[in-house]
């Protein structure tokens, strides 16, 4: 099925900002597995998404200042977690408090994508929506913003589908999702693709055939219709959708989060609806998702990287270890 004409662009690269076009900023990780590290840099136990790792900013500000040419600034949404208020206040000083969504408790990216939905949707129901995790580092911004307006441009044009930007894989990682492509649906430049399946942190003999079959990485960004997401969580969480509509109506969202289970979106969502799925493979703007110290090294190593928690003498052995 196809948009309606005055939604259709000529262009899928060109970057329009649309008053249906929404961001949601997903920063209510815990951040767990790079505590140790965000530690040594900010004195505290803050998760990685408010902490600076490559320069003066977090990576909740960096996710920000990506996203600032691509949508309209009462049209970026905040999940955080209520319990990171400490760290997420003085980020979000100058946002509109209808904009920040505190989770009362960390239940996944499940839940915490279903929650800016029903959101979103009582305002916008004929919303496109980008989520956009806050933890991943861009070696390339710009072609960051390139990739994300063609998945718009891929989501107004197949408004029953959700499509996944998918970055180039360079090795065979198991703590990555991973995408199988199939055939083009668009000539773009950046062409827009079908999935034929989708796995989800697949054991190492598994990776390593999907990395020799050109495979590509589950960047976890994802653009979509409102209703196209809403429809794929109702075919596989309809408890978890019915309890979080209620509870929005009732005003008793914390209620209702004791009660939830902790759902992963890409495992318990995506991976069962391939044929829903499109993607755009962005080969260029250098992404990686920061899950652990090791990627943190290797990520200033390759771009030559010295931030001042590196300066003063410091160096990575004395934050990492002798391996290191």
């Amino acid at each position: 099925m196809k948009a309606s004409q005055a939604e259709v662009r000529r262009n899928p690269d060109e970057v329009v900002k649309s008053r249906h076009h929404w961001a949601v900023l997903l920063a209510g990780g815990d951040g767990t597995r790079l505590q140790s590290l965000t530690f040594k840099i900010a004195g505290d136990s803050r998760p990685k998404q408010f902490c600076s790792f490559f320069g003066g900013e977090s990576l909740l500000a960096q996710t920000r200042v990506r996203l600032e040419s691509l949508f309209h600034v009462d049209r970026e949404l905040f999940v955080v977690t209520r319990a990171h208020e400490t760290y997420y206040r003085e980020e979000l000083r100058n946002v509109d408090d209808w904009r920040i969504i505190p989770q009362p408790l960390n239940r996944g990216t499940g839940v915490a994508v279903a929650v800016a939905l029903l959101h979103i949707v009582q305002r916008d129901p004929d919303a496109v929506v980008v989520f956009a995790p806050c933890d991943h580092y861009y070696s390339d911004a710009q072609a960051f913003s390139r990739a994300i307006s063609v998945a718009l441009f891929g989501a107004e044009q197949y408004p029953d589908s959700v499509v996944i930007l998918g970055a180039e894989a360079h090795y065979a990682e198991i703590d990555y999702g991973w995408i199988e492509l199939g055939s083009a649906i668009s000539n773009s430049p950046v062409p827009i693709l079908h999935v034929n399946r989708f796995w989800e942190k697949p054991p190492l003999p598994q990776a390593q055939a999907l990395f020799r079959r050109g495979c590509l990485w589950n960047t976890f960004v994802t653009v979509g219709r409102a209703s196209a997401f809403v429809d794929l969580l109702c075919s596989q969480i309809p408890e978890t959708i019915l309890s979080l509509n209620d509870a929005l109506a009732e005003n008793e969202l914390e209620a209702a989060y004791r009660l939830l289970p902790s759902l992963d979106f890409s495992r318990h969502v995506l991976a069962l609806h391939p044929r829903r799925l499109l993607a755009v493979v962005d080969k260029t703007s250098g992404w990686a998702d920061l899950g652990s110290p090791r990627r943190v090294i290797d990520i200033l190593a390759r771009n030559n990287i010295q931030p001042p928690w590196l300066r003063d003498g410091n160096s990575l052995s004395s934050f990492f270890g002798k391996s290191a």
